[in-house]
């Protein structure tokens, strides 16, 4: 099943790195229960595999799990066999994403120019990640937009409840968020509701409105 269409509607992706498989079950239950659609757990998490493997057990049905920072096919052909749906990288390597494609995983690379965003999107990638947004910011996406509106877009990094507005304005189709929401004193005390509490707003300002 491809995913690019819940990406383009619920428009968030959160990502979570470096914790472990216990806070991993809280994040999950709490960023579901927030409402987000699209979970993505680092490769360079130390129990990322056993993570995906727990959440599409425990989330499946209710949010879609994918692995992120796929920096090679070994990689991606780890996490798919761990059960993830949709592959994400910080850069563009063409082998994971003819992989993705013949696995029927969406496949989401970085990239920060515009001729990586198009070599990525015509070797089949249905969205690409554009990072560092941080260090871009809105104004850099609102520039290359312009001429690549076909592309599909997921902005990452930097990106806070302060700002997600004006990246959704400057012409992001997606948001990818961290840190901001997963509180650590909340992942320490295991909070779940904390979380969730901090993922709605997100949810709710990724909402497209109509009319």
């Amino acid at each position: 099943m491809k995913l690019i269409n819940e990406l383009l509607t619920s428009r968030l992706v959160a990502i979570v790195r470096g914790i472990t498989r216990g806070e991993a079950r809280i994040a999950g239950a709490g960023l579901t229960a927030g409402g987000v659609k699209l979970m993505e757990v680092t490769m360079n998490t130390e129990e990322a595999l056993d993570i995906i493997q727990d959440w599409r057990s425990l989330y499946n049905g209710r949010a879609y799990v994918g692995a992120g920072t796929v920096l090679n096919v070994k990689m991606a052909k780890e996490a798919v066999a761990a059960g993830a749906e949709f592959l994400i990288s910080p850069n563009v390597d063409l082998n994971v994403i003819a992989y993705a494609l013949e696995q029927g995983v969406d496949v989401w690379p970085g990239a920060m120019t515009p001729t990586e965003i198009v070599s990525a999107f015509q070797a089949g990638a249905e969205a690409v990640k554009l990072f560092p947004m941080a260090s871009l910011g809105p104004g850099y996406l609102r520039e290359i937009r312009a001429p690549l509106d076909q592309i599909p877009l997921i902005a990452t990094g930097g990106v806070s409840l302060g700002n997600i507005a004006e990246y959704y304005e400057a012409g992001a189709n997606a948001v990818g968020i961290g840190s901001s929401l997963l509180p650590k004193d909340a992942l320490a005390a295991g909070n779940a509701e904390r979380i969730a509490e901090c993922a709605r707003p997100f949810v709710e300002a990724s909402v497209i409105r109509k009319g």
